[in-house]
């Protein structure tokens, strides 16, 4: 019985120590799983093709470009495959949110992601043509690094820590885009317009972008070394790092060409910004002085007086607001992913929201269960008023509305091509207007409904890139006859974006024509076209394809977002507030789109090679034929180590064995995944391990395990054998050697009803066992040796063999809902909830409920948070505490206030009693104000990048039972021995560089004569 009862305890601490890891991580979002892909795999030359696209036209122009790719950068980094690279192609962005090739989430704004273990490409087929091939062109420069690396006869995955991400995703925006981009040149500007030109150390801090400061770092490289400088520089920053490497392949001190490359950003750009520097047109009504950095994709309601717009001033998320059109005045969050509804996100990338005709409704493009949805909202309340999901279109952006209030037109991207679609919100049909491999986008109405003019890049097409760039024209469309007129002798070459059209009739637009991004005015009847503004740095959304202006056709109004110090503002201003310059439609010029280039008689190869790339596409790879996906496994990466010693030890002489392995094996989709984990810390007999199977193709996602654990502990007694005629006295150390195995299969199901809402569930059967060891050392006593061992007479060991174990099967199930933001150490907005079970069969049999509520509402800088929950073991053996220890209220988790010594003090005083402190069953409420203290700039009071930290004060309240017939019962001094504990307090938590965070507080117990006391919490804030 004495082991039996050994064994409970330790059991029952082990799966204590379960529940809290379990309870650690039974929060979290989920990642979208609403659909099954079906991808067959095509091969080309160079690449494994997985696709379910259905356009073999589309999917073949893709195996085209990617061979292209695969050529250029081939050519400058002098590297090959082995084997054909995979190259994963999702349909829209919705869909590839949804990918299991990587396990984090995928935000709006990523464009494709590589991976290093598989080198996978992984992307979706974007809203424009040239967005598509230059990200195609972008990630394949990652597969060269990556092969480079992991492949290298010098480096390996270690290499990859000391590549800083400028030096990556510079490197492939250069090679993918060359020297030449209007987006990049407008960035520098603005550095050198606020002398904001980093160092290469500053180029490390994130808030110089990564993408736009390490493209300009590589076209000047490039354009002082020529762009075969590129290969072993790239492969000395990742052996040596970026101080060794500058010397080493570029001969001079880091410090001297910090230098160099902050002067020629300077040197290249302060003549492009001179004369323009205080130049702006109307005034500012959307900035950072209202708390966003980024108000971006403005809309002005039709009657002028509201303007709907996006921005991340709610800093947890991308919402949209409302604001007063006039003065900017912020009236109401109209759409937001952190309060209520299943949004996933909201298209602030490349999307604006359209305006019903009587300036009631909005409607904004949404992610929504793995699609893109049309939300319809009063911007007054906030309210959902309508749902659109036309059946026939999963992918869409650029929403507008017409006259009459029946049909709102999007730019739908259905199998590889993006075209215009009408959708009538009445009849919930959808018509296609347009259909060919052009990209059709940012369509708008004309005041009498008849016409639609957008943005298209066909006449690129028709007649070649510019720089390499599938450049757009301004058209327009007949909305009854199907009829479409090409403005083509608008600006040739330049990109033309954003139509709208002012009071007149004429189209306002943006375009890059001489390298800057500016407004322009052309005049449908006189075909005159008119230059409004001449900005230093430039009018722009996040990314070069988002809409950025707004015309008020009845009140002579523009809206435009500016650029500038690294945040977007909206401006407002009228015709009087804009230049009135005429200019030639044929003045193309992207002088100012010039990147750095010390030696201009250095000719940059990635120029020339994607400034042909018209001629150079034709035919690059045969058709492609399908073969049915089949899921193999394949390694991912192994990690661990070990070792084999001989020793001699207080347990006699062993050979030991010490190590662990982890792997993982997925299929190349990521659906399938097999994590196992062997450990050896001993003897063979303590060898454990575990190995999971993971299905995550379908909705429900579900998987299965199995596991043998040993847990070694020890005891140790001793004794005397009297009277020995041969030796005497004789000391006997008796050393038992306990394992106790943790074996079981499990069995788990997860179904995500969205990002932030899941059920799970979960059926097992764990059997706990244990040996035994024994070990005696004899000694011959001698009183003048320590503990009167002297010397040694051998040693017996004797394996008792098997003790008596027992079975803990097991069912569970929860409903999760997670849509926190976490701060620095805690939530601080939004909500948590769990609600599930978990009962217990076999030996030990009780039933284990969870109710679990945490709300979190911030008024800046206060989060106001509060949590109610209930936990406790109810049924036939949930008593038993001696087979699991009793609950404990004082615990800093639940209770602050009542730990330790402080409880001792208050029970020595009569203020507490310990069935007030311990039970089977606890009910607890806490709320607490949290301050961020220490952090960024966007968060804290105080501005630090060292150890973010919170001010918190707190509430704390809870009470404890076994049994629901303690409520009526009082104790010998008339107290009742159930009641409420409570506290007040303070405490800061800090965050210690990620890796723990530490939470010291006092607290006073709400108790008459009680004092209060020190405190010290391990976890981050409920």
């Amino acid at each position: 019985m004495r082991h039996r009862s050994k064994l409970w305890t330790l059991a029952a601490f082990l799966l204590a120590f379960t529940g809290t890891l379990s309870a650690q991580e039974y929060f979290g979002r989920n990642k979208p799983s609403y659909e099954s892909f079906n991808f067959d795999v095509y091969r080309s030359p160079n690449f494994e093709i997985y696709s379910y696209l259905k356009n073999a036209d589309r999917r073949k122009d893709l195996a085209d470009f990617a061979e292209l790719w695969y050529r250029y950068h081939q050519n400058l980094l002098t590297d090959t495959f082995a084997t054909t690279n995979p190259l994963i192609f999702y349909n829209d962005h919705a869909d590839f949110q949804q990918t299991n090739t990587i396990s984090g989430g995928v935000g709006v704004g990523t464009g494709g992601v590589t991976e290093a273990f598989k080198n996978r490409v992984i992307m979706p087929i974007a809203l424009t043509n040239q967005a598509t091939y230059q990200v195609l062109g972008h990630e394949l420069v990652h597969a060269f690094q990556f092969n480079r690396i992991l492949n290298g006869d010098s480096t390996s995955i270690q290499n990859l820590g000391n590549l800083p991400l400028w030096v990556v995703e510079g490197m492939a925006e250069y090679m993918s885009t060359g020297s030449v981009d209007p987006h990049t040149a407008m960035w520098m500007r603005d550095a050198v317009l606020n002398d904001d030109v980093p160092t290469l150390d500053q180029l490390n801090n994130p808030k110089y972008f990564p993408y736009r400061y390490g493209h300009a770092f590589w076209s000047f490289l490039t354009g002082l070394k020529t762009d075969m400088v590129i290969e072993p520089f790239f492969k000395a920053v990742a052996i040596y790092g970026v101080d060794a490497a500058v010397p080493m392949v570029l001969g001079m001190s880091k410090k001297d060409f910090s230098k160099l490359w902050q002067d020629a950003i300077t040197a290249q750009f302060k003549p492009s910004i001179a004369g323009k520097e205080k130049n702006t047109y109307g005034k500012p009504i959307l900035d950072d002085k209202d708390g966003g950095q980024m108000n971006i994709s403005p809309s002005i309601s039709p009657d002028g007086k509201y303007v709907l717009f996006t921005s991340e001033r709610n800093l947890f998320s991308t919402d949209i607001f409302l604001a007063d059109a006039t003065n900017g005045q912020i009236m109401k969050t109209v759409a937001s992913t952190a309060r209520g509804g299943n949004v996933d996100f909201f298209d602030f990338l490349e999307s604006s929201g359209a305006w019903s005709p009587d300036s009631k409704r909005v409607a904004v493009v949404g992610f929504k269960r793995g699609r893109n949805v049309l939300l319809i909202k009063s911007p007054f309340t906030g309210k959902t008023l309508d749902e659109l999901a036309p059946a026939d279109l999963q992918a869409f952006s650029n929403p507008t509305w017409s006259p009459d209030g029946k049909t709102i037109v999007v730019a739908g991207l259905k199998e590889g091509h993006t075209d215009l679609y009408a959708y009538n919100i009445r009849t919930r049909t959808l018509k296609q207007l347009t259909d060919d491999k052009y990209s059709e986008i940012q369509p708008t109405w004309s005041e009498d409904g008849q016409t639609l003019f957008f943005s298209t890049d066909q006449k690129a097409w028709e007649n070649g890139r510019t720089y390499g760039r599938l450049t757009f024209n301004l058209a327009s469309i007949d909305i009854v006859g199907g009829q479409v007129t090409h403005y083509d002798d608008v600006f040739p070459g330049a990109d033309n974006l954003n139509p709208q059209l002012d009071t007149a009739g004429n189209i306002i637009f943006m375009s890059n024509r001489d390298g800057y991004r500016n407004l322009y005015r052309y005049n449908l009847d006189t075909k005159e076209l008119t230059q409004l503004t001449d900005l230093a740095v430039g009018i722009s959304g996040i990314s070069h394809y988002s809409p950025a202006i707004s015309v008020d056709r009845k009140r002579d109004r523009v809206l435009y977002t500016l650029y500038g110090k690294r945040g977007y503002s909206i401006y407002r201003a009228t015709s009087k507030d804009f230049l009135d310059k005429k200019v030639d439609p044929n003045d193309v010029t992207y002088a100012a789109a010039q990147l750095p280039r010390l030696n201009r008689a250095i000719k940059s190869i990635v120029d020339q090679q994607i400034a042909v790339i018209d001629e150079e596409i034709i035919g690059e790879t045969a058709p492609l034929t399908a073969e049915p996906y089949k899921s193999k496994f394949k390694l991912d990466f192994l990690t661990g180590g070990g070792g084999l010693g001989v020793g001699n030890n207080l347990f006699g002489t062993n050979a030991g064995l010490a190590g662990g392995v982890q792997a993982l094996f997925s299929d190349i989709l990521g659906n399938n995944q097999i994590i196992a984990n062997v450990a050896l810390n001993g003897q063979i007999q303590d060898l454990g391990g575990m190995v999971t199977y993971i299905n995550r193709k379908g909705k429900f996602q579900w998987g299965r395990s199995l596991m043998h654990i040993p847990y070694p502990y020890y005891s140790y007694d001793s004794s005397y054998l009297e009277n020995n005629n041969q030796v005497g006295t004789v000391v006997v150390d008796q050393f038992n050697v306990y394992r106790i195995f943790q074996s079981g299969a499990t069995g788990f199901v997860q179904y995500p009803f969205s990002s932030t809402l899941r059920a799970e569930a979960e059926i097992d059967f764990t059997r706990i066992s244990q040996s035994l060891r024994r070990i005696k050392e004899y000694s011959r006593y001698d009183p003048f040796y320590y503990g009167g061992r002297g010397q040694s007479l051998g040693q017996d060991q004797e394996k008792i063999g098997d003790l008596p174990g027992f079975s803990m099967p097991g069912v569970g199930a929860a409903i999760v809902g997670d849509k926190s933001n976490f701060g620095l150490t805690a939530p601080l907005q939004g909500y948590r909830f769990r609600a599930g079970f978990r009962q217990y069969l076999g030996d030990v049999q009780f039933l284990n409920p969870t109710l679990d509520f945490r709300g979190y509402l911030r008024k800046k800088p206060f989060t106001f948070a509060a949590r109610v929950m209930h936990t406790g073991r109810y049924g036939r053996d949930s008593e038993n505490t001696e087979i699991f220890p009793p609950l404990y209220l004082g615990t800093p988790w639940w209770v602050r206030g009542f730990q330790g010594n402080i409880a001792q003090n208050l029970e020595r005083d009569g203020l507490v009693t310990l069935d007030n402190l311990i039970g089977t069953k606890i009910g607890v409420f806490n709320a607490e104000v949290r301050i961020p203290l220490l952090g960024p700039k966007q968060l804290a009071l105080i501005t630090t990048n060292i150890v973010p930290a919170d001010l918190n004060f707190f509430f704390d309240t809870g009470i404890i039972w076994t049994r629901f017939e303690q409520f009526n019962f009082e104790g010998p001094n008339g107290k009742s021995l159930i009641r409420p504990l409570s506290s007040v307090g303070a405490s800061v938590r800090v965050n210690l560089f990620g890796a723990l965070i530490l939470e010291p507080y006092y607290a006073i117990p709400l108790l008459k004569g009680a004092k209060g006391g020190f405190g010290l919490n391990f976890m981050p804030g409920w």
